[in-house]
């Protein structure tokens, strides 16, 4: 462990970044789209507290139960019209699913560095993997190896960049005192495969650069789509990005 404030790439709140935040959100969007299954199915949604997957899991027709923390839970169920699903938001600690039986879920939704956020991840993972019913599915997101060493590299810890291909396990301390659980594509590999998951992909969130959507963006404010679709599009090399996406399968 080493004290490092957050990267620059992580503070949401630089207004020089607004644009990139913007097409990171519109491309998380789309992958969780893609992600979705086919008819009404009933899913976990386990996101950190800027998720926003449940209400377009609902959208989509599924019935989802959104588990968060009691700072952050509304409470009650939300109906969304013409052929939209449910959520139901229940509080409790998203990093626990002892409160469900086993099987129970078509689907988990752990976005927003879900598995980050909790640096014990095996017990998260094995919990994830015994809720979800035989061919159940899930989707996650965590930070990546990368942001760990640019946090690293920029408080010049070059020591523990140097130690970090044989760490089995990458913690990075925020300015809040909050710890993030950094991964490799193989540590993310491992984690899932241990708790009797199948992992059917993992790619990075975004490859394409802030830099250059922010310039692609300032110069043509009407090129989202087109920059969400290359993105979707691009050869996705594990070793890019500031965050991972993972999917992964119970096997029958």
């Amino acid at each position: 462990m080493v004290a490092a404030t957050a990267s620059p790439l992580a503070v949401a709140g630089d207004d020089s970044l607004a644009n990139y935040w913007r097409f990171h959100r519109a491309v998380a969007t789309a992958q969780l789209a893609a992600w979705l299954p086919m008819g009404r199915q009933l899913l976990v949604d386990i996101s950190g507290p800027q998720g926003r997957c449940a209400a377009q899991a609902a959208r989509a027709g599924h019935s989802v139960l959104r588990v968060t923390a009691g700072d952050d839970a509304r409470g009650g169920q939300r109906r969304w019209p013409g052929p939209g699903g449910t959520v139901v938001t229940v509080t409790g600690d998203p990093g626990s699913l002892s409160f469900l039986a086993d099987s129970c879920a078509d689907g988990v939704i752990a976005d927003d560095r879900t598995l980050s956020r909790y640096i014990a991840a095996e017990y998260l993972a094995a919990e994830i993997a015994r809720v979800l019913r035989p061919g159940g599915r899930l989707i996650a997101t965590v930070d990546s190896l990368v942001l760990g060493m640019a946090v690293l590299a920029e408080q010049h810890h070059w020591a523990e960049l140097t130690d970090l291909p044989c760490a089995e396990v990458l913690l990075i301390p925020w300015q809040d005192g909050t710890f993030t659980r950094c991964y490799g594509a193989q540590h993310l590999k491992d984690l899932c495969v241990e708790a009797g998951l199948k992992p059917s992909a993992i790619r990075p969130r975004t490859v394409l650069s802030p830099s250059m959507v922010t310039r692609v963006l300032s110069l043509d404010p009407k090129a989202m789509a087109r920059l969400v679709k290359a993105e979707l599009t691009a050869e996705a090399d594990e070793s890019f990005g500031i965050q991972l996406v993972v999917t992964a399968d119970k096997p029958l």
